[in-house]
Parts: C-alpha cells; structure tokens; sequence
C-alpha cells in the first residue's frame, strides 16, 4: 500500500438528503439517465460521459483509484436513491496533504440547488476535519464560467491560469483556471456554506 491509498480511502458521506458513496459500475445505468437530463455530454466544457460510455468512465474512475490519483464518488439523492451526478478527489499528494475536488457534474435538474453546496461541504469536511489536509484545489476550463463561480463562491482563491494545458471533448485545447483553499482558509467557509445550506432550506419549498 502506498502513502496515498494510506491516506485518503473509499468513504460513504451523507447529509440534507445527499449521500456520496464510492463510484463502482453498480451506478452506470444512474449515470446514463442523470447525463441525459441535460443531455450533458454535449458540453464541450464538462468530462461527463457519452451514452453508452457510462462503464468505460466508470472503469477509468477506478483505475485512477487503482493508482491512488482519484477517489471517485456517485451523488445520490437518499430520498429516491437517484444518481444525480459524479464527483471526485484527484491529483491527491499525501507528502504535502494536498488533494483536489473535480470530475464533478450534476444532472439538469440537480443543478441550482442545495445538492453542489451539500457535496462540496461533506468534501471538504472530510478533507480538512478527517484527513487534516493543507490545501484542496480545484482546476476548471477557462471558459467555464458557471463552474469558476460555483468555485469562488466556495471562498476558494483564484492562483492562476495554466494556458494550452488540456483537451476539451470536442479535442481543442483549453487554458485552465487553478483555485485553491487552505485550512487557515476553511472555518470562515465553513460558515458561510453552512449558512447558504440554510438559506436554501428555509426558501425550498417543501
């Protein structure tokens, strides 16, 4: 066992009606019918996967964590027991307790609600509180506006650009957008996710 696998691990996390539970091919067929609400693969911004490619992004997710490089989860909603999306720790370097959150996409549906807030708060949670980490980062495409929102809106800082870096799905080569958050950083956005959770809890209706 590495130092990696020794230090994040598969974990089931739950809260407001959400649970995060590790990725396995048990969550294809979940996966196929939350990327059609949306029809998301035709985004060229997002990784989710093509219809009929749910098992082969599946397979990958896990050799990824095979490798110690990605911890992947589903997003369930513990009500219906319906997938709503995929999540993930990456690029995790147990040496400098860095890790990233990405690989993360929502059906049309999930989207707009407490269900990003919720996952990205159990997330980070787990990642400063449990697995005592330094900093978490995130990295999207420079054109993803919505997704640098959702990130800044976290209280994560913007580090910079990292231009020509990847291909999109479409295969053109995108710049991408580096964040990061430290755990100085983590009370005071704790305390503003938990207030946004309640926000949403008092204008949802029921």
């Amino acid at each position: 066992m590495n130092n990696a696998t020794s230090w994040t691990f598969p974990v089931t996390l739950h809260r407001n009606g959400v649970r995060l539970e590790p990725l396995g091919l048990q969550h294809a067929e979940g996966l196929a019918a939350a990327a059609r609400d949306g029809e998301l693969w035709k985004l060229r911004v997002t990784g989710v996967p093509d219809p009929g490619d749910e098992a082969a992004y599946i397979a990958t997710a896990r050799q990824m964590q095979e490798a110690s490089s990605r911890l992947p989860f589903a997003v369930i909603d513990e009500a219906s027991g319906r997938v709503l999306g995929s999540t993930s720790y990456h690029d995790i370097l147990p040496a400098v307790k860095r890790l990233e959150i990405g690989y993360t996409w929502y059906a049309r549906s999930a989207q707009r609600s407490h269900v990003n807030t919720t996952a990205k708060l159990m997330l980070l949670t787990h990642a400063f509180e449990t697995l005592q980490a330094g900093v978490v980062g995130w990295r999207t495409d420079n054109f993803n506006f919505a997704s640098q929102r959702a990130i800044e809106r976290l209280g994560a800082k913007k580090d910079g650009v990292i231009r020509h870096h990847a291909l999109r799905r479409d295969g053109t080569v995108r710049d991408t957008v580096m964040y990061s958050m430290t755990a100085g950083e983590w009370p005071e956005a704790k305390a503003q996710l938990l207030y946004r959770l309640a926000f949403y809890k008092e204008s949802t209706p029921c």
